[in-house]
């Protein structure tokens, strides 16, 4: 691997080779130019009129509300490029200058400031702008948490996707990267975290002045500060890491443990990829009611911090959680940060792909964790239940504005994108694919770059043609549906086929089959499995090795994970599996083939209470804590959802007696036990189940030989509230008093969600969106409690005005809020009142954006697919 050093001057040699500025650019009209958001055009026409952005940006966060700042942009222009519109829809504008000149004549509307060409010239141009920036605890650029636990307030930015001229004047684009320079002017007790590395601090009267260090180029979403009175970790053996966590919770942070493992993940990237990590610095930060799982700003991550401070012992799902992350936010330093997609309709390239290098990463450096079966069971149901809707997406998202690249966000992107990239290494083979990544990051160095770019790079590398790869899983939408057809004559197998068909008949569909490659197992009882590899032909795909073969117990398609699609059973497979799923020993196959099961129920083919029975009498005896708890979901939600009452009544005593036993079997892991008391906490429904969470409570029944923990106590008062117990608030106030950690007001909040009355559900309906002093991480948190199933003749009433502000949601909250938002009031419901309530919604909207409607379609779609089971169960 060669230095920073040498690979910076050779990135930089590449940049500069780049064509020069158009001379001619025509300029949108101006109206287009200056309509709200940051259209395609208006960036295309920057991109290709502007280059060597700098900004020097200075703040004062002295006040509550609001930071004053003023901004220098230093840019180079083309001749005859029109006039300039940078972005910024902050509350205030004060002086605008243009090359030392006072702009007079500026316009300043929807978003935009428009200086007139004649303010400019060809080559270097400096504008400057005073401003101020809005300071609160949600829909602002700088995120306010006011800690009960000792008064302090902590700021932090998040600026993803398009926030950053919600923050200062800017070119707030992905492919006009800038070097920061910037400067924050805070409190005199208070650390503040940028970008850049720190270089100094002044005093200014009553507060301090930190000075940091210019940074690479950049895109404006990655720039990022945290000011407050964080705690700071910078040990020396950490190579001048550091770690910064508010106060309050400082003595719950593993820090040791944060900063090693950020530091494996770092030296693992630079030896795959051959590059070394890319900037000048590396820190952290744990958020406080941060609204992601991380944020991965350049030389200064966010992480979410109740994700990241355990306040009982983890399970081991929780471990490799936050695992995952980490490796995930640090994979984006070289996917994302150093080579940057040109536009968001590209979100995948960075977030696919650094889900994609977490599992490799996660694969080699935590063997014991099986990292694959890990990637399967995280991104594949996620995946498959959004593509079988009929609002999902290509991969690659068609993009007008970029106001609207909050919409992009989601499981498509998550976790269809890693799935695809695992088939794409697949079928170029590691060794092209690890030099085709080399090659990629190598030619676009501190750029940008498109799928096309990708695919280009790998096709060198592997010799094959990529394009029917691209057509049909990165620009089509939806998936295929995969089936085996198996003939047998004399206990022979005389033909086996793969037949392939759309999961969903999609507007606008250009038809045509997946490409790809799989392994098709044979597995029999009493003989070595047959493993065949299958590269797929067309509609219908012959496997010819398979012929002559003695007729299987039965065929998987999918054998290690390596196809994309809704891989279904055969009905002799399936039954055979149903009842001998137990006897595979493989992790990840047996993973598989419960999906696969789960698939029967979600297709009709198998009834909820059969795979109900099945998990029930497989769960006494899985080990693998991550199977077990997936299959507990799903149980769950066979007889909660799936099953109408009189068929499910007669299994819930049993289900919280099996959840009871599996949390006392000292056989199983810790994480085991405590992820089937946690299901017990949150499903108990008998009079049985809730005497079992008082005892839990009042501490005459006891877990690990001890009271429960706070969170654990916590979750059983939510359930207890929601199943109607009496005194709700007194007996949130009695466990608010209890715990005295920082997390009390948070959980108490959350709690009294659930409380089953009108008046309870009013009150919190009308604060969720229009409460200034709500986080939105409190917000999703509790729409969780408000709309549980239990209580949906109470909150039926509020799933139509949820829908009513879904576009409101969307201009001004973070990207995550919009679909937990639908999906909350949506999925509170297993009815057909509730799906006529959200057709009826789409229909009387026919001009909804099309990126909301996608949103209520995914949700809409996997609710008639709850009545349509549920239906059909009842008629059993």
């Amino acid at each position: 691997m060669i230095s920073r050093s040498a690979f910076l001057l050779l990135a930089l040699a590449m940049l500069s080779a780049v064509p020069p500025l158009a001379a001619q650019a025509a300029a949108p009209p101006v109206g287009e130019m200056m309509s709200p958001g940051v259209s395609a055009a208006l960036a295309r026409h920057r991109a290709a009129t502007l280059r060597d952005v700098r900004y020097r940006l200075e703040l004062d966060v002295t006040r509550d509300s609001a930071a004053s700042g003023r901004v220098a942009a230093t840019f180079t222009r083309a001749g005859d490029a029109g006039d300039l519109v940078i972005d910024f829809r902050g509350p205030s504008l004060g002086a605008v200058t243009a090359n030392g000149r006072t702009v007079a004549d500026r316009e300043w509307r929807n978003g935009h400031l428009r200086i007139h060409a004649r303010h400019l010239r060809a080559g270097e141009n400096t504008v400057t702008a005073e401003f101020t920036a809005r300071i609160a605890a949600s829909g602002a650029s700088i995120i306010r948490f006011k800690d009960d636990a000792d008064g302090s307030t902590y700021l932090y930015t998040l600026l993803v996707p398009a926030d950053a001229n919600q923050l200062f004047p800017c070119f707030d684009q992905p492919d006009l990267k800038a070097r920061f320079t910037i400067g924050i002017t805070a409190p005199r007790e208070w650390q503040v975290l940028a970008n850049g590395a720190a270089t100094g601090v002044e005093p200014v009267g009553e507060a301090r002045r930190w000075f940091f260090a210019e940074t690479d180029p950049i895109s404006t979403y990655l720039a990022a500060f945290a000011a407050g009175p964080w705690k700071v970790w910078r040990p020396e053996s950490a190579g001048g890491v550091g770690l910064f966590a508010r106060a309050s919770r400082a003595a719950e942070v593993e820090a040791d443990t944060l900063i090693a493992v950020n530091r494996r993940a770092v030296a693992w990237l630079e030896r795959y990829f051959g590059v070394p990590y890319p900037f000048d610095k590396f820190d952290m930060l744990l958020a406080p009611a941060f609204p992601f799982g991380g944020m991965e700003h350049v030389g200064a991550i966010f992480y979410n911090e109740n994700q990241f401070i355990f306040r009982e012992a983890p399970t081991l799902g929780q471990q490799i959680g936050r695992k995952s992350t980490i490796y995930h936010e640090v994979a984006h330093q070289w996917f994302g940060d150093l080579v940057t997609m040109r536009w968001f309709d590209d979100l995948w390239l960075k977030e696919g792909f650094s889900t994609y290098m977490a599992a490799r990463m996660q694969d080699e450096l935590d063997p014991e964790s099986e990292a694959w079966k890990t990637f399967y069971l995280r991104n594949k149901p996620l995946a498959y239940g959004t593509d079988q809707t009929s609002g999902t997406t290509p991969v690659w998202q068609d993009l007008p504005n970029l106001d609207l690249a909050k919409s992009n966000y989601g499981p498509i992107v998550y976790n269809k994108a890693p799935s695809i990239i695992k088939q794409l290494n697949f079928l170029v083979g590691d060794s092209a694919f690890q030099a085709g990544l080399t090659r990629f990051l190598t030619r676009h160095a501190y750029g940008n770059a498109t799928w096309r770019d990708l695919l280009d790079a790998l096709e060198e590398t592997s010799g094959t043609s990529l394009d029917a790869f691209g057509e049909q899983y990165i620009q089509r939408a939806g998936m295929p549906v995969v089936q085996p057809r198996m003939e047998i004559v004399d206990g022979r197998i005389t033909g086996l086929t793969l037949h392939q068909r759309p999961a969903r008949d999609l507007a606008g569909d250009p038809g045509g089959w997946w490409p790809g490659r799989v392994l098709v197992r044979l597995a029999y009882h009493d003989e070595e499995d047959r493993v065949i590899p299958v590269t797929f032909t067309g509609e219908v795909t012959r496997v010819a090795a398979a012929e002559g073969l003695p007729a299987p117990d039965y065929v998987w398609s999918n054998e290690g994970d390596y196809g994309y699609g809704l891989f279904l059973l055969d009905s002799a497979s399936a039954s055979y599996v149903a009842e001998n799923i137990g006897q595979e020993e493989d992790g990840l196959r047996r993973a598989m083939l419960w999906g696969a099961l789960w698939d029967e129920v979600r297709e009709g083919r198998m009834d909820p209470a059969a795979f109900a029975r099945t998990a029930m009498r497989e769960l006494p005896r899985e080990r693998d804590e991550q199977i077990a708890g997936l299959n507990m979901g799903r149980a769950w939600t066979a007889l909660s959802a799936y099953l109408p009452e009189d068929r499910a009544a007669p299994l819930m005593g049993d289900w919280e007696r099996l959840l009871l036993a599996r949390s006392e079997d000292g056989s199983l892991t810790y994480g085991a036990r405590k992820a089937s008391l946690d299901m017990l906490a949150g499903t108990a429904r008998t009079a049985f189940g809730r005497g079992l969470l008082l005892e839990f409570l009042a501490e005459t029944r006891t877990f690990e030989g001890g009271a429960i923990k706070q969170p654990t106590r916590w979750s059983m008062v939510e359930r207890l509230i929601a199943l109607g117990e009496p005194g709700p608030q007194v007996l949130i106030d009695a466990e608010a008093a209890r715990d005295t950690t920082p997390e009390s007001p948070r959980r108490a909040f959350i709690a009294a969600a659930g409380i089953p009355t009108a008046e309870a559900k009013a009150g919190y309906f009308a604060r969720f969106l229009d409460d200034p002093r709500l986080n939105e991480e409190w917000v999703t948190a509790a729409t969780g409690p408000f709309n549980t199933p239990l209580h949906s003749g109470l909150t039926l009433q509020y799933l139509r005005p949820s829908l009513d502000r879904l576009e409101w949601v969307r201009d001004n909250r973070r990207i995550f809020f919009l679909p937990r938002w639908i999906s909350a009031f949506v999925g509170g419901h297993d009815g057909p009142e509730a799906l006529a309530i959200v057709d009826r919604f789409l229909a009387e909207n026919p001009a909804l954006p099309i990126d909301i409607r996608r949103k209520v379609l995914q949700s809409r779609d996997e609710l008639e697919r709850t009545v349509r089971v549920r239906t059909s169960a009842a008629a059993r």
